[in-house]
Parts: C-alpha cells; structure tokens; sequence
C-alpha cells in the first residue's frame, strides 16, 4: 500500500541504530512561521477547518519537507482532537488558543468520561493515510498525542493557563476524581495513537507539554505512570515493522532516569538540559531526541550554526548502541525566520557527518 521508506535515519536513531548523519526533526515544523501554511489556513478558514480537511492537512504536513531536507515529518493535527472527541466543544480563538466549551472539574462531567468512538477521530487517521501515501518513502511519518496528563490540564481548565490553579486544585482535594480523568485519558490516547500506527504511522510521540509543571512525587504519581500506562498499550510493531516510540516532558530534567525507565525507546529534552549530562546520566538505555533552544533560531545564520554545533558535540560523537535525534528543545516559534530553518538543518547534516568521519 506504501511506497518503501528512502531515507530511515530518523527510525534507525530512534532504534540506537548507525546512521550516517544525525537525523533532524522540528516540533511544530508544519505550522505558521511557513507563508505558506498561513495561506493554506486562510483556504481553510480556520485551524480546525485545516486539520479536519485530508487535503489540507497533508498539504501543510509536507510544506516543510518541499523547504527543508528534513529526515521526518509529523502528522499536522492538534493534541486536543481526543477531549474534543469525548465532546468537549474544542475550537480556536484567533489569538486566544484553544478553549473548551464543556470543562470537567466536577463528579458528574467525570463521571460522563468515557473513551471515545475512534471512528469520531477518522479525519485524523485519514490525514495519516493521506500523507504516508504523499510522502511516498521520501521520510517517516511521526503520529502524536498529548499525553493524558497534558490532556487532563486543558480539560479541567478549559484551555491554556499560567498556574494550573483549577487543575492543581482538582488533583489535591479531590485525587480520586483527577485519577479517574487521567485513566480514561491514558486508554483514549493508547487507542488514538494505535490507529495512527494502523493508518500509517512509523513512529509516534507522546507530547507531556505539562509535566514540568508538577511537584516532584506528583509527577511521578500524577503524568508519568499514566504516560507509562500509554507506552505499554502502544504496539511496537506493525506489519512486520518495528514501532518507535518517543515520549518527551517539557521542564522533566529532574526526572530523566524515571522518564528514560517508562517505556520509550527515545526520551525528547528541552533546552534546560545538557545532552551530553543527560547521555550520562541515562547510558544507552534509549535515543535522546533535542535540544536547541528555538530562540537560537532568531540569531544570524552563523550563530545559528555554531549553537547546532555545540548541541551535536555535547551528545558526542555516536557510538554502537546509542542514538540521537536533532530537534528544538520545544515547538518553533511562528516568528522563526525560514532562513535560519535552512542553516539549522544544513549545518546538522554536515556537522554530524564530521563527526562521524573523526571516529
């Protein structure tokens, strides 16, 4: 049904595999720092007009990939496409962000929790079909989802927040409730990220945007054994191909060994952390995925090299049994010039080669 995969770096990396140079990938690389993903979305007319469109969402998913050499692309979608589809009322703002029409805070909306009807997600897994089939084996196609903590974060609160006050609140006076949400969360989104995988997803990733935000012992309690319960329903394999599986906590440095343990096979970083520290800290237990600063992205092309240096040499140079993944430490800003994309990706290509020719 698909065409055979030209160029699997990002997959062998994920797997600790050799590869030739060190893969890259951008978090949000489809999205609005391209001219023209903005003037699909004016087609679409809104954000969730674009991401429920087959059409539109593979046109955006390989607008980066017609720019950049790029080793992956990732599903255009939103990681609230699953509370929306437990019928929450999820829509955009312009300007404002995502907010929920119906918000979960009491017993009676938890209780009404259930995982939802996959097919009321088919646009997703459509897109996914759609786009594996337009990148025809050019690179990997990466499927995600918010993890059930994230997810738990905007639903309690209604959309983005600066304290987490609701949320926070809900999961200290009323745990029994927050444990409920989380466990419905943690089989919806190992379903959802299962039917990506059907649909044509080589690898998937776990985005816990919101675990950094937590108190140490909560987190451990509250985000990460509920991302542990997603990975251990998350096939591996799929037609006879091996499944990665990436799970990456913005603000999780503290707990890395934890998280490297929660059954990922690749642990993504923010910019926080040192990669080569972190090499250490974890062994070779699973690929690393990061960890530029997407701020760098703002400086002049050569200090954007020389920060993409900088990150690849404090990884060090690859051996037997380790892998690495080149991406932001988080999203890219819709204010990134596309020249710099261009500098980044070319100097961690050709960097990375050195590296691996000075073994």
């Amino acid at each position: 049904m698909f065409a055979p995969l030209q160029n699997d770096s990002f997959l062998r990396a994920c797997l600790r595999q050799p590869t030739e140079h060190t893969p890259i990938w951008l978090m949000r690389q489809a999205g609005r720092y391209l001219p023209e993903y903005r003037a699909t979305r004016e087609k679409a007319g809104s954000f969730m007009g674009l991401a429920t469109n087959t059409d539109y969402a593979t046109e955006v998913t390989l607008q980066p990939l017609e720019r950049f050499p790029l080793d992956a692309a990732i599903l255009f979608s939103d990681i609230l496409t699953v509370p929306d589809a437990m019928g929450l009322g999820l829509s955009f703002q312009q300007g404002e962000g995502p907010k929920f029409a119906k918000v979960v805070r009491d017993e009676a909306a938890v209780a009404a929790l259930e995982v939802p009807d996959m097919d009321k997600l088919r646009y997703v897994f459509d897109a996914v079909t759609s786009i594996r089939k337009a990148l025809n084996g050019r690179v990997p196609l990466i499927g995600f989802s918010g993890s059930p903590w994230t997810l738990a974060c905007y639903m309690v609160e209604g959309g983005g927040s600066d304290d987490y006050r609701l949320v926070k609140s809900l999961m200290y006076s009323r745990p029994d409730l927050m444990h409920r949400i989380l466990d419905v969360n943690a089989r919806a989104v190992a379903a959802y990220l299962n039917a990506q995988i059907e649909a044509g997803a080589q690898a998937v990733m776990l985005f816990d945007s919101w675990g950094g935000v937590l108190a140490d012992g909560a987190f451990q309690q509250f985000s990460l054994a509920y991302s542990r319960a997603v990975l251990s329903q998350v096939k591996t394999e799929h037609e006879g191909q091996r499944i990665p599986r990436i799970l990456f906590t913005k603000g999780g440095g503290l707990w890395l060994e934890e998280i490297a343990d929660a059954g990922a096979d690749a642990v993504g970083l923010d910019w926080t952390m040192n990669l080569g520290a972190a090499r250490a800290r974890v062994g070779d237990r699973v690929a690393l995925q990061g960890n530029l600063d997407p701020n760098v992205l703002f400086a002049p092309p050569e200090a954007v090299r020389a920060q993409a240096r900088a990150v690849l040499d404090s990884f060090g140079a690859p051996t037997p049994g380790s892998g690495h993944i080149f991406n932001l430490g988080h999203g890219i800003s819709q204010f990134t010039p596309p020249e710099s994309v261009t500098a980044l990706v070319d100097e961690v290509h050709s960097h990375s080669r050195k590296l691996r020719a000075a073994i």
